[in-house]
């Protein structure tokens, strides 16, 4: 088995080449290069330096994945006869994806491997900006950007800004992240005769002419905390500080049950957003339920039993065990498919947990007319359930006499109102059948009453009189005069 050493060609001038890789790049007797583009190798080549550089294989290939993948091959396959040498560009191991894929194939004893030192371009970055990284910096690969990954309370260089379309990517990345006109800085051949420092808005950074194989970008550390206000981890300590010994007494002394109620009302604010179409309210209205479970995590953590870690990871992992044929190999026809494997998934864990009834998984705080459409459809999976609307249609007539009985002998409240929760009920059953949600109904019912009745109200306005002054036919006309108008 051959060996393949890797040398690196340093930040980009001669003089900083250590003797050693000079001596052994002037030697080579099969030389390869990932780029020729360095002016390292300009140099050489007045020296007489004899190699093969692997350009080409960037313009015949479709991403930047793929293009490591066949130097990778090619390298290997060069290597099964002869001894070959490797330049790259900086050190070897400094932002070098071939040498790391090289490195996965000498683990599975594919080649032989020896690395070499060369500078990094990392020292002369730091001087030339006068960054000192003992006070933390994040170095990210600017081809295969992570925006989850970008942390912009610390200073950040992104390497291999190799052109114009590469900086758009950076710069649209961060621009979710920072402002517009958030200053960044351009370094160009960092420590060579060739260091070109240009600092622009970010808004400007694919426009600078002077971006090739050289380049990186700094971007230092975000200060004013207003910056930081998208960053999940800002509104976490935003709750924190308000549950904390210096915060709000009214945050403070919440529990889990004395906040039930504001997450109930929160939940219908943003139904009430989604159901106007109004999207800067549903902005708001998610905000406001995020609110709630932030500050449910945050007793949670308060009190040592939970924390907002706790419950994403459990999320994360239900929804991925929950989706096999998205991240396992399992496979569905269609989205009644993933429903079915769903129920399948929910029964088993249902199976593990032990659960006394097929009602006990439908939630216990959901509104009536939704926890009466879960407990039918529940009941349903397992042929509780009328194939026809017909009988279901009986079930209502027959509790509605049974409701006119209980009213008619006027004794007892608490049996007038049971029977007419099972009118309800019978109701809903015939809602199941045909696919309507019953919450949703009344919800379409309750703004229509809404709209009809502000019509009344700005009628009587318009006359000057009082609603009293109106009978309820008169009432009920302009009602009569709403609904024609589509209301």
């Amino acid at each position: 088995m051959r060996t393949i050493t890797v040398l690196g060609l340093g930040a980009g001038d001669l003089e900083q080449l250590p003797i050693g890789v000079y001596k052994k790049l002037m030697g080579a007797n099969h030389l390869y290069l990932r780029t020729k583009e360095h002016p390292v190798i300009k140099e050489l080549e007045k020296e007489g330096l004899n190699f093969q550089s692997f350009d080409t294989i960037y313009e015949q290939e479709e991403s930047f994945a793929s293009v490591y993948e066949k130097i990778t091959d090619e390298l290997i396959n060069f290597s099964r006869e002869n001894d070959i040498v490797y330049a790259v560009p900086g050190h070897p191991l400094v932002a070098e994806k071939t040498v790391q894929l090289l490195l996965e194939k000498e683990k599975l004893g594919v080649i032989n491997l020896e690395i070499k030192g060369g500078q990094s371009f990392l020292d002369p970055m730091f001087t030339a900006l006068g960054l000192d990284p003992i006070n933390g910096f994040q170095f990210h690969d600017a081809t295969s950007l992570i925006k989850d990954a970008i942390e912009p309370t610390q200073a950040m260089i992104f390497c291999q800004v190799y052109d114009q379309f590469i900086a758009s990517e950076v710069k649209l990345t961060l621009m979710e992240l920072l402002p517009d006109d958030y200053p960044v800085t351009i370094v160009t051949a960092a420590g060579s005769s060739l260091e070109q420092i240009t600092e622009v808005p970010l808004f400007e950074l694919d426009r600078v002419t002077e971006i090739n194989n050289l380049t990186s970008v700094y971007v230092p550390p975000v200060t004013e905390k207003e910056m930081l206000y998208k960053q999940f981890s800002s509104f976490r300590q935003t709750i924190a500080i308000l549950r904390g010994p210096d915060g709000c007494p009214w945050d403070q002394k919440q529990t889990h049950e004395s906040l039930k109620k504001y997450l109930i009302e929160e939940a219908y604010e943003l139904l009430d957003a989604i159901d106007q179409e109004d999207t800067e309210g549903i902005i708001e209205e998610l905000g406001d339920v995020l609110l709630q479970v932030m500050l449910h995590a945050q007793i949670g953590e308060d009190e040592g039993y939970f924390s907002i870690d706790d419950v994403i990871e459990g999320i994360n992992e239900k929804m991925i065990r929950r989706h096999p044929h998205v991240f396992s190999d399992s496979a569905v026809e269609d989205a009644d498919d993933v429903v079915t494997k769903w129920e399948q998934i929910k029964a088993e864990e249902k199976e593990e947990r032990k659960e006394q009834s097929l009602l006990d998984s439908v939630a216990k705080g959901l509104p009536n007319l939704t926890k009466a459409y879960q407990y039918q459809k529940k009941a349903g999976k397992v042929g509780f359930d009328w194939k026809e609307v017909a009988p279901m249609w009986e079930k209502v007539i027959e509790e509605l006499e049974e409701f006119q009985v209980e009213v008619r002998g006027g004794k007892d409240p608490e049996s007038i109102a049971s029977e007419f929760g099972d009118v309800l009920f019978a109701l809903v059953n015939v809602a199941r059948f045909y696919q309507i949600d019953p919450e949703e109904a009344v919800a379409m019912t309750n703004r229509k009453f809404y709209q009809r009745f502000t019509f009344i109200e700005n009628k009587v306005k318009e006359t000057g009189k009082s609603f009293k002054e109106f009978t309820l036919d008169e009432l009920d006309a302009i009602w009569d005069e709403a609904k024609k108008t589509g209301l």
